[in-house]
């Protein structure tokens, strides 16, 4: 597919799939030269603000634990969580975000299991594991997020937690400016449109969606689990860098990440 886009906007995108896996395999390089660094090869951080997973201790002691991540990219968490003692497999749909990952693994002399899979229809058992999570990873990019949650549900055992970070739901009331030109409203926080990228030919080529929390809140429970915190991660002062729409300008005052903790009763 030509990943090339000659128009941007928000629309009902209702043919986007397939959209996802295209576009991350052709952005792949470029996204780690951007990004590489401040993710660490090794790193885990839960969204652009930088919190860590060794501050948050959001997965809970993963010492021993079978772990999954969906949306790994190049799986720089799973690498981290392999170094605190987890037995952790990597997912991802983009061939060549795990042709990345492999090349990390070399690097860092730290390997991770990978396996392309659509986080909607995971290949493996039921209750396989301990923890499921993704930073940033599958939820933005597919219309039907429900179904991220019940395959997470799914293959969680009872007592496990499903952690997911996304862009925070107000984000999407204001334009994708890090400057103070970021900081007016011009959309309804309401309106769920994703914001969609096409071809000439009208072909989406790359798509994102918006859910509010109260829309997140009931996906989660919908897939009979329970929320049990919500993070939001304030802008650190050591923080200088700009990521897209994120940046410290609109991070003094503007959530720019939401971090959903849920659990498998």
């Amino acid at each position: 597919m030509d990943v090339t886009a000659t128009w941007f906007g928000y629309r009902d995108a209702p043919d986007d799939d397939g959209a996802a896996r295209a576009w991350w395999d052709a952005h792949a390089d470029e996204y780690l030269d951007d990004h590489g660094r401040f993710l660490g090869d090794a790193g885990f951080r839960w969204g652009p603000e930088g919190l860590t997973e060794s501050e948050a201790r959001l997965l809970g002691d993963v010492r021993g634990a079978q772990v999954l991540e969906v949306g790994a990219g190049a799986a720089h968490c799973s690498r981290w969580l392999a170094g605190q003692g987890a037995q952790v497999v990597a997912t991802d749909v983009a061939p060549a975000m795990l042709d990345a990952a492999a090349r990390l693994d070399t690097r860092t002399g730290t390997h991770v299991p990978t396996v392309e899979a659509d986080a909607r229809a995971l290949p493996f058992a039921d209750a396989s594991f301990d923890v499921v999570f993704t930073s940033f990873g599958a939820i933005p990019f597919v219309a039907d997020a429900g179904r991220v949650h019940a395959e997470a549900a799914r293959v969680l055992r009872t007592g496990g937690r499903w952690v997911f970070s996304v862009t925070h739901p107000l984000r999407w009331a204001f334009p994708d400016d890090p400057s103070a030109d970021g900081l007016t409203a011009q959309r309804s926080y309401f309106d769920r449109r994703p914001y969609v990228e096409a071809d000439d030919a009208g072909r989406v080529v790359y798509a994102e969606h918006h859910r509010t929390v109260g829309d997140h809140v009931r996906d989660v429970v919908a897939a009979g689990l329970r929320l049990r915190d919500l993070v939001e991660p304030e802008w650190p002062a050591w923080n200088d860098q700009t990521w897209g729409g994120w940046g410290p300008v609109r991070g003094a005052l503007l959530p720019g990440t939401a971090v959903f903790v849920t659990a498998k009763d």
